[in-house]
């Protein structure tokens, strides 16, 4: 039977640290199978599953000299690629964002369509709708609210903040920043 060679970390990293390059190919060869499942795990649809490993593997060659070697070396990238993916996630929800690729065919006609003209026709409202469904994800959930109330069931803020317990001023500044970020939002689609 014929059985593989051990891979030998603990040389592989001393050539690492003495800035040999074929010791870093042959680490990030070793480590990619490990790296990728972790990020194929913990991915979100926006993130480029190769961009996020490239990230991981410069933490790893920029902290490697945190690594003491109390445990092994793979569970020490492991714990780097698990927290920089959670890390990307965080971002995400905080920042949250349309892209021009996530919009289907039929919602990029509708935005094509509302930008130039004021209405959007007849056979396109689903796709319009379901555009400005994901623009307001974007949001806080309550700047949603806000916006939802106010611009889409022709509330006034008075009845808002009734119903929410905001103070009246507070809905009209939330309202404000929200329509700010979806305008943000809007203009990166168009580009």
């Amino acid at each position: 039977m014929d059985e593989q060679p051990v891979f030998d970390v603990a040389a592989c990293l001393a050539g690492v640290r003495r800035r040999d390059e074929v010791a870093a190919r042959q680490l990030v060869e070793f480590l990619h199978p490990l790296v990728m499942k972790i990020v194929r795990a913990h991915l979100a649809p926006r993130l480029a599953e190769e961009d996020l490993a490239q990230d991981i593997f410069a933490k790893v060659f920029h902290r490697l000299h945190q690594y003491r070697g109390q445990m092994p070396f793979e569970h020490w990238v492991a714990r780097v690629a698990v927290n920089t993916c959670r890390n990307a996630l965080r971002t995400l929800r905080v920042r949250p964002e349309v892209r021009h690729a996530d919009l289907s065919e039929e919602e990029v006609q509708a935005l094509t369509a509302a930008m130039q003209t004021d209405e959007v026709p007849v056979e396109q409202a689903i796709a319009a709708r379901d555009l400005v469904e994901k623009l307001l994800s974007t949001l806080a959930p309550e700047d949603r609210l806000i916006l939802t109330l106010m611009d889409m069931e022709d509330r006034s803020v008075a009845e808002i903040s009734q119903l929410t317990g905001w103070s009246q001023p507070m809905i009209k500044v939330r309202a404000f920043r929200a329509r700010h970020k979806l305008r943000k939002q809007l203009a990166r689609l168009m580009q």
